[in-house]
């Protein structure tokens, strides 16, 4: 079904709740384990339905946030969502409790069980006010962002329109630039102030009613941790500290050096080479048809979901007034149609958009028919190496995109992905440390920043400009508003990630089959289980961090 005939209609939660409260007394009185099957498949299929309703209206407001009926249903859901939470809970303590428990995870595996006993963690009736509340806070955060209009250059433009702007190959361009988005971001710091104030009392709250100290723990369960630990992460953030740093540090070097700057500031970190950038040639249609071929020629699969995709209408990436900022990849369950939202600018962030995402929605659309649904899901740190290793796959039709900055653009992206983990490393070293210390004022927030980016960044040097030297870029990383913890996923998949590049540089056939079968399990092994079944190195080992690097950055240099 294309995306526009997809039907919404508001879900009813008085509704919803007294279905599954029937099908939750069809489980709990299952005398045989055919009825506690069909019970649970009543379950699924209805859930089915009811997240699909939250997320086209989560959609199509992003798509406008001006739309005032989808501003009313996005409204509606972050209230009404909550409020499904307890029976949801029962239905998890019911199937956890069956007396056909060892049957059920003899059929589809112990990780769903697993999974649910976390779950159990993140939930109970007295909180389901303060989840309403965190919704509404996170919604108000994008709105705000969203609706920034930043004059410049003659123009009145988005957060989006305004990015190629600041890899204009002039410097005194990209530095107004770089002001202009400051003083937007300044002249609103209180708000954004307040909202994050709002958020660490609610979510810590939240976590205090689960019988919690502070929200770290919570925040773990959430997000699915069932494999590491807070200590496995900080052993990574040593390791990224002891090796990708400096190896981060000479790269950056390089660039200031091929630039002509003696330091880096922070509207000179995006641009890469003296005659600017690699950029995508061709009109967006242009580009699409090229993204036709590449995953017509990388597999038969690959070809069938990107021809799906097109034929469904299931990307919106032209970026537009109102259209809620950054990129992201959404399953309709209902429909069994991933859907792909970006915002276009001119740079080879466009592309990435047919890498990284689609490479998200591919997973999706592989797992699409796996039952139960919740074998669908898998954790974050997974889905993204699922979209981290497409943008690698993809290399070999790079020259369609890019033409003669080809060779340009792979540098480009090699360096980047070994540039950006100490970026989300600092991410999220900076939000254990806030929720660890919930009582920080905005001033000490901002000030734990600075020390991170000496940390993490060195290389970078505020230069005056007030949204970085008072310490407030966080502000601009809409994870740290609205999935806490979730940060460190794209670090730790990026070294999975180039793992996956290592072995295509040797045989590109043989790395994709091995992708492939990463992709296939979907939510039914853990990130660590895929990681070692594969033959990777798991990013835990500290050594790792520096095999994997050190490939990359010797590939860079062999060609310098």
């Amino acid at each position: 079904m294309k995306f526009s005939e997809m039907q919404y209609e508001r879900p009813d939660i008085n509704k919803a709740n007294n279905v599954f409260e029937n099908l939750l007394q069809k489980l709990q009185n299952a005398e045989r384990l055919d009825d506690c099957l069909a019970a649970y498949a009543e379950i699924d299929e209805y859930g089915r339905y009811v997240s699909s309703m939250f997320r086209l209206a989560f959609i199509r407001n992003s798509l406008d946030t001006t739309d005032a009926f989808y501003a009313a249903e996005m409204a509606y859901c972050d209230e009404a969502g909550p409020k499904l939470q307890e029976i949801k809970q029962k239905i998890t303590e019911a199937l956890l409790r069956s007396p056909f428990r060892s049957e059920l995870e003899n059929r589809w595996g112990t990780l769903m069980f697993d999974n649910a006993e976390l779950a159990l963690k993140t939930f109970a009736p007295e909180i389901v006010a303060d989840l309403q509340e965190e919704n509404r806070l996170t919604t108000e955060y994008d709105n705000l962002i969203a609706s920034a209009q930043i004059e410049f250059d003659g123009k009145v433009l988005t957060l989006a329109q305004i990015g190629p702007y600041r890899e204009s190959s002039d410097r005194n361009v990209r530095k107004a630039s770089a002001i202009a988005v400051s003083n937007w971001f300044i002249e609103r710091a209180d708000k954004l102030d307040t909202l994050f104030d709002s958020l660490v009392a609610t979510r810590t709250r939240i976590a205090q009613k689960l019988g919690h100290d502070n929200f770290t723990k919570i925040g773990y369960y959430r997000m699915q941790r069932n494999c590491y630990t807070s200590d496995d992460v900080a052993k990574f953030r040593e390791g990224v500290v002891k090796y990708i740093v400096p190896l981060a540090a000479r790269l950056k070097a390089g660039q200031a050096d091929r630039i002509g700057v003696e330091t880096l500031t922070p509207y000179d970190d995006p641009f890469q080479y003296p005659d600017g950038n690699p950029a995508p040639i061709g009109t967006p249609e242009e580009i699409f048809a090229h993204g036709k071929k590449m995953y017509a020629e990388l597999s038969n699969e690959t070809a069938e979901f990107f021809n799906f995709m097109l034929e469904n209408q299931l990307f919106d990436v032209l970026t537009r007034p109102g259209k809620a900022a950054g990129g992201y990849c959404e399953d309709i369950p209902l429909h069994k149609s991933p859907f792909i939202f970006a915002n276009f600018n001119g740079t080879s962030g466009d592309i990435d958009v047919l890498t990284h995402e689609a490479g998200h929605a591919y997973a999706a659309y592989m797992a699409r028919d796996i039952y139960p649904s919740a074998l669908q899901n898998y954790s974050s740190e997974t889905a993204e190496v699922h979209s981290m290793a497409m943008e690698f796959f993809a290399w070999p039709w790079m020259d369609g995109f890019f033409g003669s900055q080809t060779a340009k653009y792979y540098e480009y992206h090699l360096a980047a992905a070994i540039t950006f983990i100490p970026y989300g490393t600092a991410v999220d070293e900076f939000q254990h440390i806030i929720y660890d210390n919930p009582g920080m004022t905005p001033k000490e927030r901002n000030a734990l920043w600075l020390t991170l980016e000496a940390k993490y960044r060195p290389w970078l040097v505020p230069d005056g400009i007030d949204f970085y030297e008072q310490g407030r870029r966080w502000q601009a990383q809409p994870h740290i508003y609205e999935n806490p913890f979730y940060y460190i996923d794209y670090c730790l998949a990026q070294i999975v990630a180039l793992a996956f590049w290592a072995e295509a540089q040797a045989n590109h056939d043989t790395a994709w089959e091995k992708y492939r079968r990463f992709v296939s399990f979907a939510g039914t092994k853990t990130f660590l289980e895929l990681v070692t079944d594969s033959g990777l190195p798991t990013p835990f080992a500290t050594e790792n961090l520096k095999i994997v690097s050190d490939a990359a950055v010797k590939w860079l240099d062999d060609r310098n």
